[in-house]
């Protein structure tokens, strides 16, 4: 059983990260959620990992840490939930959130994810609600030099908030806007200021 694979990121995709080890390159799956969790391409990384093993394929999920691939395997445990369902649902919701939509029950929000149905969603709360977990001291965050929003992250971590409570709120806000077509229609700069004055608010 493949724990973890160390080597030098040669590619990052859409759902796939390939890495490098030692003149081996693997193709994982690896939920969009954490590809900003993973260095940039040609950078160093330890990649987690779950091999899926079956009479009709052979596929390597990979995930940034313990705490991500722990959701995974938790998400399989729900009845109808697959490898791919379960990339789906934590490419479409980080896992911090998907805990407090879970904690909540949630079930409007739920099913708003893609790939979560009424009944799926009725079921991953009864199956998960309380037992997803990630560590506060060794959960991931979103990386400086990956997050597109970097410099909202600086500026709060100068002004004294504390950095993980910065990364978190910072990517919980990109989540909330992603679908907000007037949000992406603005320029860089702006939206910066946006997730700057919100994470300010919502810090405080």
């Amino acid at each position: 059983m493949f724990n973890s694979l160390t080597g030098i990121i040669t590619g990052k995709f859409p759902k796939q990260i390939l890495i490098d080890t030692n003149g081996i390159e693997w193709d994982l799956c690896v939920p969009d959620s954490n590809l900003d969790l993973i260095p940039p391409v040609g950078n160093e990384a330890k990649i987690y990992t779950w091999l899926q093993h079956t009479d009709q394929l052979m596929a390597l999920y990979g995930f940034a840490s313990r705490e991500e691939r722990e959701v995974f395997l938790d998400l399989l445990k729900v009845d109808g939930v697959g490898p791919k369902g379960a990339v789906k649902i934590m490419s479409s919701v980080s896992s911090s959130r998907l805990m407090d939509i879970l904690e909540k029950g949630d079930l409007e929000m739920l099913e708003k994810i893609p790939g979560v149905g009424k009944k799926t969603a009725g079921k991953m709360i009864l199956a998960l609600k309380g037992k997803l977990k990630l560590s506060e001291s060794s959960g991931p965050s979103v990386r400086f030099d990956a997050s597109p929003y970097a410099d909202v992250v600086s500026s709060l971590v100068g002004m004294g908030y504390d950095k993980r409570l910065v990364q978190q709120k910072v990517a919980e806000l990109n989540e909330v806007f992603t679908n907000d077509s007037d949000f992406a229609a603005k320029s860089q700069k702006e939206r910066e200021d946006i997730l700057f004055r919100r994470a300010i608010v919502e810090l405080a």
